[in-house]
């Protein structure tokens, strides 16, 4: 099965495209690393003024609806030039405080996020958040329900240099308890981080496609190995049999269907980067190389919001419940 985007939807893509290649992502991402902010900020200004975080925030909040399809357009094209922040915290923040008993939070606090004039961060199962020394937002899903945390702890390095984490202060404004609510937050991280993991696997790609063009060895392109040309296929063949996975589930929205597009998304972006790396040679395992800042968001994105068992598992259980 294909799903094709329309036409509309393509121009979103390569607006994002463009404006994200223009704004040199790279310099981006490692200023945001060193808890310099000032051009990452700059950046989640534009992509906030292109429409992402308004595709997740309803229009009674002040955001275009939500539209999980143009949501993965944009996420793909968010990991493809790995665009630093709390990008899918922001997503499922507004999932959770849209979905609250009391729509008081989210009058307050959804306006702000679909504008990008705040950020939000989210911890889920663990005391620890993304960005939350820049999020203005910092929820906590307790036991209790959900939490508008007073602060924040110091920040933590992680595996991915560009994703700092930071302990939520405890107690905090009990902003309401809603069952449903974490449910569907939990959807749309899931389909964001796989729509993101697509992208990250196909920057790689195209990264190691053109660096094994120019390599040479024995006079000749690397690349013109038939070794070589196996291990692109099967990563070209992984990050394709994701794609539709990834659009057929924004369409249904189904907890099985997301879990899906999630575990085989990661998984490709995971092999691709293996790949890249055993291609590129010693010096892909360098910090100053840019193919670096893709290959720690693969790992990363791998087990973040479900790791491959927890999502297999949720595929077995949405098929059980089918029949």
């Amino acid at each position: 099965m294909r799903f094709l985007l329309d036409a509309e939807q393509r121009a979103f893509a390569g607006s994002l495209d463009a404006m994200l290649t223009a704004a040199d992502t790279p310099s981006v991402v490692r200023e945001w690393s060193r808890g310099e902010h000032a051009s990452g900020r700059a950046l989640w200004s534009r992509v906030a003024d292109a429409g992402v975080f308004a595709l997740a925030v309803p229009e009674v909040h002040e955001g275009l609806g939500v539209r999980p399809v143009e949501l993965a357009v944009a996420f793909v094209e968010l990991g493809r030039h790995a665009v630093p922040g709390p990008l899918v915290e922001t997503v499922a923040a507004a999932a959770l405080l849209a979905g609250l008993p009391d729509p008081g939070p989210a009058k307050r606090l959804l306006p702000a996020l679909a504008a990008g004039d705040a950020m939000a961060t989210l911890a889920w199962r663990t005391p620890y958040a993304l960005d939350g020394d820049v999020a203005a937002t910092r929820l906590a899903l307790t036991a209790e329900g959900v939490r508008l945390a007073p602060g924040h702890g110091p920040v933590r390095a992680s595996l991915d240099p560009a994703r700092r984490l930071t302990p939520l202060d405890p107690g905090g404004e009990l902003l309401g308890t809603g069952p449903s609510a974490a449910a569907e937050a939990l959807i749309r991280a899931r389909l964001a981080t796989a729509a993101q993991a697509l992208g990250v696997g196909l920057a790689l790609l195209d990264r190691t496609v053109a660096h094994v063009g120019q390599r040479t060895q024995f006079g000749v392109p690397v690349g013109s190995f038939q070794a070589v040309k196996h291990r692109l296929a099967d990563a070209k063949v992984a990050l394709e049999f994701a794609r539709p996975l990834l659009f057929g589930a924004a369409l249904t929205m189904d907890p099985a269907d997301v879990a899906a597009a999630k575990v085989t998304a990661c998984e490709a972006a995971y092999a691709t980067a293996r790949t890249a790396l055993q291609l590129h040679g010693a010096i892909g395992y360098t910090a100053e190389y840019d193919l670096s800042l893709w290959l720690t968001k693969a790992r990363v994105l791998r087990t973040v919001w479900g790791s491959p068992q927890e999502c297999r598992a949720e595929v077995l259980s949405g098929g059980a419940r089918r029949w």
